[in-house]
């Protein structure tokens, strides 16, 4: 499987630099969290990361495949889990996981094989018929979740994955993330969460954009 490597990123908002020019490389298998306080350009760096986000200088690879846009890095098998969810509040939990896969071609029975299995490892496997609305908000942020677990990422970027979680479901979402990376995704999380940042292979930490690392890759 493909490492993905980032050489002398750097994003800019205007004037702003919101991101300083940094180099990374994780390998499949792993998983890797971004620090630091609000503002410190930790989702710059995972919507760079995605496609997302057009670096001011420096690129993005997945590969041989250089990572240019969104589109292009989902077919690459770059899923994001973003911080404010990105759910269809008319859809039941369950619709959420299995409309993206059956869209991209995933076979009716392999999809709802998938979906059941990854709100079973988010613990809501019996709150698939709720609609997004009817579920708390860290409900929601484990469906999200799991839809992301249900696609089979190759790179897998979430952003403040445990941010409303409890400690127990966040230990069990912290579970499902290192399950993906025994599986041989490259998996980066964003977050606040010292606890969780501690059960990461490395952390890398961004302060004002600038990076460093407390707990380098080995």
């Amino acid at each position: 499987m493909s490492e993905l490597r980032a050489s002398g990123l750097s994003v800019s908002y205007g004037d702003l630099l919101a991101l300083h020019p940094l180099d990374l490389a994780v390998a499949p298998g792993r998983l890797v969290s971004v620090t630091g306080p609000s503002g410190a350009g930790k989702s710059t760096l995972l919507w760079a990361l995605a496609g997302a986000l057009t670096p001011t200088a420096g690129r993005v690879r997945l590969g041989d495949a250089p990572v240019v846009d969104r589109e292009q890095a989902a077919a690459l098998g770059v899923v994001v889990v973003p911080q404010g969810n990105g759910l269809a509040s008319a859809l039941t939990a369950a619709e959420n996981v299995v409309v993206p896969l059956l869209s991209q071609g995933v076979g009716a029975a392999d999809a709802h094989r998938r979906t059941a299995e990854a709100l079973t490892l988010v613990g809501l496997e019996e709150s698939g018929n709720h609609l997004i609305e009817e579920l708390s908000g860290g409900q929601q942020q484990r469906v999200a979740l799991a839809r992301a677990l249900a696609a089979r990422a190759v790179v897998l970027l979430a952003d403040e994955p445990t941010s409303d979680l409890d400690a127990a479901n966040r230990e069990r979402a912290m579970a499902a993330l290192r399950a993906e990376a025994d599986r041989g995704a490259i998996v980066v999380v964003a977050t606040h969460d010292a606890e969780a940042a501690a059960q990461t292979d490395a952390e890398l930490h961004l302060d004002e954009g600038v990076a460093s690392w407390p707990r380098p890759l080995a």
